[in-house]
This record gives C-alpha cells, structure tokens and sequence, in this order.
C-alpha cells in the first residue's frame, strides 16, 4: 500500500508586472516578476498597441511564464490622459495610474534621470504596492468616459474667458501707448474712429489696423463664450441627469452661481466618492502642510496638490458667502477669528472658510441626494449628516403649515417630518440681514410646498 501526499503551497502564483515610461514619440516598458528578478526593457513605438501585446507575450516566454499569467501594470498621469488605462483594463490588465508627484525621488541636488531609470523604479515601485506598501504613492481615481465629457464645456469656457481677458489687455496696452483708454465691447470700431490723441490727431494707421485685428479676434472669443454659455443654461434648464440635478441644487442656495455650481459638481461631486471632510480637503489641495525637524516647526501653507480649479472656486466662493450669507454660522465664525485681523490674516482665513464651505456644500448634496432617492428619507446617513454637520435649514412664513406641523406657545411652528426637525416662524415679519431668497424644497419635506420661498442657512 502507498501512501499519497498531497503537497499545499502558500506561495502565490506568479505574477508578471509591467511599468510604462509614456513619450510621444516612444514608450519605455520595464518587465519582472519578483524584486529579486533584473528588469528586462523594451522600447516601442509610442501608441503602438499591438506591439505592446507582443512585447506583454515575449516578456512571459522570457521569465518562463505561461501565457494566462495574470499581468499588473502601472505608469505615470499626464498628457496621455486614461484611455491607456481603458484598454489596459479590457485586455484583462490589472492597470493603476500613479499621481507622478507621489513618486518618490533621490533628493540630492543632481540626480541622474532617464526614461530607463524611471521604467526600471516604476516597476520596482509598482511590485511593493501590490506587496502591501499602499502608501508608497498616490494612486489616480480614473473617470469614465461620460464624466470625462461633462468637463470640457466649463474647461473650454474658462480658457475662452482667459483668451478674451489677453486679447482685451492686449487692446488696452496699444492703446495707453499713445495715451488712451478705451473700454473694449461691440462698438469699438465706431468707438476708434472717434479716438484723438495729446495733439488732436487720429489714432495712426498701422496701429489702428493692428487694433482691429485684435479686436475681431476678441470678438471671435466672446461669440464662442456666449454659445458655451447659453448651451450650459439650457443644459441646467432641461437637463435629466443626476449631475444636472445637483447643480440645480447648489444653485438654490445665494452666493452659489452657474459657473461655481457647474464647477463643483462636474469637477468634484458629480462623480467622486468622497468619504469624509480630510479626504475632500485634500482632493482639493486645501490641507495643511506641517515643517517639523528638530527645533524648528512651522507651517508652509497648503499643500496645492488637488484640483486646481475647485480650489480657485472654493476661494472665490467663499469670499461671495461672506457677502451673500452674512448671518450663516460659517460667515459668523470668520468674522470672530479673522474679522478684526489684518488683510494678511483675513487672506488666510479666507481659505479656511473655502475648506469648510466645501464641506458643507458636500453635506448639502448628500442630504438632498437621499432626499431624492425615495424610502425612509429622513432616517438615512445623508439626513444624520445634514443634521449634524452644521449646515441647518429654517424655514419662514409657510402659507400652510397644518398638514405637517404644530403651533406651539411662543408663536412658532416646530415640527419633524420623517427624522428631520424644523422650526418655522409664522409671525409675517422676515429680517433681510438673517434670510437668503432661495426657491427650494426643503429636504425631508413634501414636494408640494410651493410657499417655502426664504431660508436660512446657519
């Protein structure tokens, strides 16, 4: 009789890993499979996806590999965008694009750099993430298609607006030449001819050709910013989707405009799983930057390492909320920390209150997010956090206000519709310094409340 034995192995299979140098002109791929293991690599001609499959099949023949070993590949974000990522993905690739200002890198004054050195520490980079070092860098949330699309039209709309600021800069700097100023608009060739210089003389030939040319330039831009405009007001008008219905409610609130209400949610909450305030502060480069070593300790500012535009956004916003919501508990708290301070400190509370605003603005949207969603509505983690996280709803003078609420004895209404509470004052007076005029349905209440006309945010 003989025995059997059956061996049990814990060492996992092999696995073939893949990092990507992108150039325009040519791609460096780096190939192992431990970290023992030399880099075997390639170049290949840039976007040449075929050769890139055979190079994936002759790096496995090379290490011994059978041809369904699972492959892993990472490379850097940039020009290239995601659509590398998308076909990765779909060849059965597991695929990850790393944030290059993550990477790390030798900080001696001159460090040697080529596209060979970068290939070879991607790869070596990329087998000790999947080894369990998952803070070795930043990995990119990658969008899909369709929400890479509902970025272009602001995107677009923001460097037509820059392009028309150059071109009227540009008009105004001719012009203070000869020593004259002009305000750039519709009219301005019939505006030119009517110009005179110090001694009464017609601006000069060749300088006035010159500035009509720029001006049809300029004219061109703002045609273009007046269609993209116009397109994304219908788009709010008639929209359908998800996205457009959360930019109609930002747009509810005062201070909150087209441009910054489209921003937010296309850029950030359109599409983004944010999962606490510290993840969106940092998504949006808003979080602080300690200097400590040894004695010394100090803050350099913040970071600046999220998205750009919300960040601009979230400041200028918030500088709108201070005049806008005066009264609200976020405009009160700046006005007590930074409001008797120099410009310098109120600079820096203006950031503060534009990290703190998003917050809210999140919390906002996740509250009439489950508002929308139907079922118990009031009851949800999104109704838990409208009531917790400081942003509060007071509504004023309901024309009716029986079917949902009480009166009780000093003269206001308090009632709790499905979780969430609300007071509401029916003494027919409303005080302009505390209220904000926003058409809304307030969340948790019926949706046939067409009185509710004015609300505080605190």
């Amino acid at each position: 009789m003989t025995a059997t034995r059956v061996r049990h192995s814990t060492t996992p299979g092999r696995i073939l890993y893949l990092a990507l140098e992108l150039g325009w002109n040519g791609w460096k791929l780096g190939f192992s499979t431990s970290p023992a293991q030399p880099v075997r690599q390639r170049s290949l001609r840039a976007r040449d996806l075929a050769g890139l499959l055979k190079e994936i099949a002759a790096a496995k023949q090379r290490f011994g590999l059978p041809p369904e070993t699972p492959v892993r590949s990472c490379y850097e974000a940039g020009r290239d965008g995601f659509w590398l990522h998308r076909y990765l993905t779909d060849q059965g690739i597991d695929n990850v694009v790393v944030d290059s200002a993550s990477i790390e890198v030798n900080r001696r004054a001159r460090r040697a750099k080529s596209d060979s050195l970068d290939a070879e520490k991607l790869v070596k980079m990329l087998m000790r993430y999947h080894g369990g070092d998952q803070k070795i860098w930043s990995v990119v949330r990658v969008p899909s298609v369709a929400d890479e699309e509902r970025r272009h039209l602001h995107r677009d709309l923001q460097e037509m607006k820059a392009e028309r600021t150059r071109h009227n800069n540009r008009i105004k700097g001719l012009l203070a030449g000869v020593g004259l100023d002009v305000e750039v608009a519709a009219d301005f060739p019939e505006r030119l001819k009517e110009l005179r210089t110090w001694d009464g003389a017609e601006v000069p030939g060749q300088l006035r050709q010159r500035l009509l040319r720029e001006f049809e330039r300029w004219q061109f831009v703002h045609q273009q910013i007046l269609a993209l405009d116009s397109e994304r007001a219908r788009r709010i008008r008639q929209g359908t989707s998800k996205q457009v219905q959360m930019v109609r409610d930002l747009l509810r609130l005062r201070a909150i405009g087209d441009s910054s209400a489209w921003l937010f949610v296309m850029e950030f909450f359109g599409w983004r799983r944010i999962r606490n305030r510290r993840e969106l502060a940092a998504l949006a480069g808003l979080t602080p930057t300690p200097y400590q070593s040894g004695n010394r300790d100090r803050e350099q500012g913040i970071s600046k390492a999220g998205n750009r535009r919300v960040r601009m956004m979230a400041v200028e916003i918030a500088w709108c909320w201070l005049r806008f919501q005066p009264q609200s508990q976020l405009s009160l708290w700046y006005q007590k920390r930074f409001g008797k301070g120099a410009s310098r400190l109120r600079k820096i509370g203006i950031v503060a209150l534009a990290r703190k605003l998003l917050v809210a603005l999140w919390r906002y949207l996740e509250a009439r997010g489950g508002t929308r969603r139907g079922g118990d509505q009031g009851r949800g983690p999104a109704a838990a956090r409208l009531r917790g996280g400081g942003l509060h709803v007071t509504v004023l003078r309901p024309d009716d206000a029986k079917p949902w609420s009480k009166r009780a004895d000093n003269g206001e209404h308090h009632s709790e519709f499905k979780g969430v509470k609300t007071v509401v004052r029916g003494n027919g007076r409303r005080n302009r310094r505390n209220l904000v005029q926003a058409a809304v349905t307030v969340p948790g209440f019926p949706s046939g409340m067409p009185s509710v006309r004015w609300v505080r945010l605190v």
